[in-house]
């Protein structure tokens, strides 16, 4: 009888470890939509190597000195048709703007050694493209891990940057954790959103997709290609969306164009970059802060963006999320103008 109970475990135990490898290893698909290639697209090649697509929305009128960059969300965040009507309109305000798919984001390229994913890539990719605009000074606007790459691209240039514009502002990084514990003025009136990141990862996670971020921060490779990695960055985004909003019916649905690998490993090297806010204390350059009333980053990080930057100006936007733009289109352009032609 025990010789036919440790038979029968371990042929469960065999079973479950064939189910296992299997569910690792199985390439999986993702109904989910895919990347939208854009009419219109430019492409830079940089010094770096990375081959970047942009969209220019040209300035009309009298044209301002500086040109607006764009960076946007994620890492492995990408631009949208929306991203690029809501702030088309500035160019009505004679600024050219420019809006750019990170490398291994949207149509911009994909890397083989996903080992270069890392936040100084990205920062020096930025450098490199604001060379090729030639412009001695730009503009700018940081949407959650776009602030973290401005923050690390001011800390080294500090004088090509005329004005930034931070929205839905995350940890300056490295984080420092005793941050949490800071409390906002109740007279700010903030609140936690409905629906949170973590969530949206217990939601959507898998074994394979999990395996796949493992073998990549483990190994530096990709168990997945790209394409099925990628899919699944969509299906998680649809989720993630939720917790960028105070009002889940109104979360964007996502699109394809998420760079999983640029995401997952660009995460990882933030654990190894060399403190910014030695450099940044003190900045003069000139900063709007923009923050949802119900942003899922902490008070905090927020009041340590306050601290180090003396020049700024602070806005709480009511009814909004992470994503300020999704809830308060007007509000956001508007006191983005205004900012931008004090």
């Amino acid at each position: 009888m025990r010789k036919n109970i440790f038979q029968f475990i371990k042929y469960a135990l065999l079973l479950c470890l064939v189910a296992y490898t299997l569910a690792v290893f199985i390439p999986r698909s993702y109904d989910v939509t895919q990347l939208h290639k854009r009419k219109g697209t430019q492409y830079w090649y940089l010094k770096t190597g990375s081959k970047i697509a942009y969209t220019l929305v040209s300035a009309k009128g009298l044209k301002k000195p500086f040109p607006i960059i764009y960076l946007q969300g994620g890492p492995g965040g990408f631009i949208t048709d929306r991203n690029i009507k809501m702030l088309a309109p500035l160019s009505e305000d004679g600024f050219d703007v420019f809006l750019y798919d990170p490398i291994g984001s949207g149509q911009s390229e994909r890397l083989s050694n996903i080992n270069e994913y890392t936040a100084e890539r990205h920062k020096k990719d930025l450098e490199e493209l604001i060379k090729k605009i030639g412009s001695e000074k730009v503009i700018l606007i940081g949407q959650s891990w776009g602030a973290i790459l401005a923050t690390l691209f001011i800390a080294d240039n500090p004088n090509s940057v005329e004005k930034i514009i931070f929205t839905g502002v995350p940890s300056i990084q490295p984080m420092r954790k005793e941050l949490l514990d800071i409390k906002a003025p109740d007279s700010l009136q903030l609140k936690n959103p409905p629906y949170t990141n973590r969530e949206a990862n217990e939601k959507t996670q898998n074994i394979r997709s999990s395996a796949t971020a493992f073998w990549a921060r483990t190994f530096g490779k990709k168990l997945a290609t790209d394409k099925e990695a990628d899919d699944f960055q969509t299906y998680l985004n649809s989720e993630l969306n939720k917790a960028t909003v105070c009002d889940i019916s109104k979360a964007l649905e996502a699109e394809g164009g998420g760079g999983f690998y640029a995401q997952v490993m660009t995460v990882q090297s933030l654990n190894e970059i060399q403190d910014t806010r030695p450099k940044l204390k003190g900045s003069k350059i000139p900063i709007l802060l923009m923050k949802g009333d119900c942003d899922n980053w902490q008070w905090g990080f927020m009041n340590e963006y306050l601290e180090l930057f003396p020049n700024h100006q602070l806005k709480i936007i009511p009814n909004a999320g992470h994503s300020i733009s999704v809830e308060q289109p007007e509000l956001y352009l508007k006191i983005i103008r205004e900012f931008l032609n004090q």
